[in-house]
């Protein structure tokens, strides 16, 4: 070693011994190792803990194999494996603190001995919800960079909610059989409970919400303890229309709002792939709302998980959710609408793997294949239409002996060799992981068959979220939807856009009409139009 590097050496002791100074909490660690198993990781362990042990006397050390009865009670079968304050903590580190892992063991020093977390507030009101246990395995190497981070994210975990989280810091190294057991072939990877929470490294937040929710979150969005807000707009519904109106209101100078009781994103959070999304060639249903979301809340502050139970109107409108009131000056409804499901066995099972709800959105993706449709109405033909111009082998299943369709779309259906299977119904879909084949039953015959298909596209309605338009008195359709004049309502104040006012029932056409609604607004809040 040169002189150059002695210097270094001794400069980076001198700052870990100041952040030592201020630790006020024992330290104490359990070693187990085994002779003959792993004997250079446990080597380098004990040596990194000789290093630590000589700036501070906090750390305690026993050491014992893997046959000793302590190993038993903590749970211990690999060599080395480092347990820390078990009276306090479940923290193993299975594996020696070498390269960027030294960055890792330090932090949990540090951590344990101040016995604080050192969460955000914003994370802290995540974890304190936590009401079962986590087991998390966080997998690292020695050459990772991007390791310490998920590792430190997993550390406070623990160290914040020793009533429910435990955790294992995995060596890939040193612990080949559990990184090949686990498919953890890249690192960071981490685990919840045996289920796969993260790949790669998050933000703290993120990470908590990922603990919390059992998946990998890409995007967080605090909580607000606020009980009454005062703003222009509230937007109910947080959907492509709701999310774009969000983002053009607040750009003309409105403090906005957005609040949605279910899934951000709706019905696009639940579609695998979007392919017709202008300047996106492919995208993930989830990945194009987490873009969205995030654009979103650059300008806007979102409220999930909160569902409105009461609308007060007036000139300042009373938003009532079911956590806090907001003060509003108009609110538009955006609650979007949900494709009619038929209920029948395998239908949920198969969604997103052959069954589908919009030819538009998956019909190319069934090109030289074949597929039914279910429905006999407008919207079943003109899908049909749809799937045949873009090269599918389509079918319609029909449970009447005649169409409801317009005589106009019934002649395309006909011209275009278009089968259509009438008196019969879709009982049964199968197949073990996309769609194999239909069991049908001829009401007219009495008879069952099945059909070998692809793909299964239900055209048989949908069901506009219209219960709390309808409960406080804004007029509706014939159908259903939110009746409209350029997106006012009935009432003055309240506006409407999206899948909920009807239309094509299209990702881009909403973002659209979301955008369009929140200009109306705006101008309408220069000039009332009902003054």
């Amino acid at each position: 070693m040169t002189n150059g590097q002695d210097a270094q050496m001794e400069q980076a002791q001198r700052e870990i011994e100041k952040l030592f100074q201020n630790i006020q909490n024992d330290i104490p660690i359990f070693l187990f190792a085994q002779p003959g198993i792993n004997d250079v990781f446990s080597d380098a362990a004990r040596q990194g803990l000789r290093f630590f042990r000589q700036i501070t006397d906090k750390i305690t050390l026993k050491e014992y194999n893997l046959g000793h009865e302590q190993a038993q009670k903590w749970q211990v079968h690999s060599s080395p494996t480092l347990v820390l304050a078990p009276d306090t903590y479940q923290i193993k580190w299975l594996g020696a603190p070498l390269g960027e892992e030294g960055r890792i063991f330090l932090e949990a020093l540090l951590l344990i001995g101040s016995r604080e977390s050192r969460l955000t507030a914003p994370s802290l009101q995540v974890i304190e919800r936590l009401d079962s246990p986590r087991e998390i395995k966080v997998f690292v190497s020695a050459s990772c960079p991007y390791c310490p981070q998920q590792a430190q994210n997993a550390l406070k975990a623990a160290i914040e909610r020793p009533d429910l989280v435990s955790l294992e810091i995995i060596d890939i190294q040193a612990n080949p059989e559990l990184a090949e057991k686990y498919a953890a072939q890249s690192v960071p990877q981490t685990y919840a409970n045996d289920v796969l929470i993260a790949q790669g490294a998050q933000t703290e937040e993120l990470f908590i919400s990922s603990l919390d929710k059992m998946e990998q979150q890409t995007v967080f969005i605090p909580d607000s303890q606020e009980t009454e807000i005062e703003t222009d707009l509230v937007i109910i519904g947080g959907g492509p229309a709701g999310l774009s109106a969000g983002i053009y209101a607040a750009r003309s100078g409105l403090k906005t709002v957005v609040v949605e009781k279910g899934v951000l994103g709706g019905q696009v959070a639940l579609t695998p792939v979007v392919e017709n999304y202008p300047g996106l060639k492919q995208v993930g249903g989830k990945t194009l709302v987490d873009i969205m979301v995030t654009h979103a809340l650059e300008y806007v502050q979102i409220f999930p998980g909160e569902e409105v139970i009461d609308i007060q109107p007036g000139d300042k409108i009373t938003v009532q959710t079911s956590r806090r009131k907001f003060h509003t000056r108009t609110v538009l409804m955006a609650t979007g609408a949900s494709h009619r499901q038929l209920g029948v066995p395998g239908e949920k099972r198969l969604g997103g793997h052959g069954v589908s709800y919009c030819a538009t959105c998956d019909g190319a993706l069934f090109k030289d294949r074949k597929v039914i449709i279910v429905g006999g109405g407008n919207s079943a033909a003109t899908e049909a239409l749809y799937l045949k111009n873009v090269g599918v082998d389509v079918t319609i299943i029909h449970r009447r002996d005649t169409l409801k369709a317009q005589d106009v779309l019934i002649q395309n259906l006909i011209q275009n060799n278009i089968p259509i299977l009438f008196n019969t119904e879709l009982k049964e879909i199968q197949g073990q992981h996309y769609v194999e084949k239909v069991v049908l039953h001829n009401n007219a015959k009495d008879e069952t068959s099945e059909l070998a298909v692809d793909g299964v596209f239900m055209a048989i309605g949908y069901d506009p979220t219209n219960q709390l338009a309808e409960k406080f008195g804004v007029e509706l359709t014939q159908d259903g939807f939110i009746k409209h004049d350029n997106y006012r309502t009935n009432i003055p104040g309240i506006y409407t856009a999206g899948d909920v006012a009807g239309g094509y029932k299209q990702i881009v056409t909403a973002a659209g009409h979301g955008s369009e609604a929140a200009i109306v607004i705006f101008e309408d809040l220069i000039n009332p139009y009902w003054k």
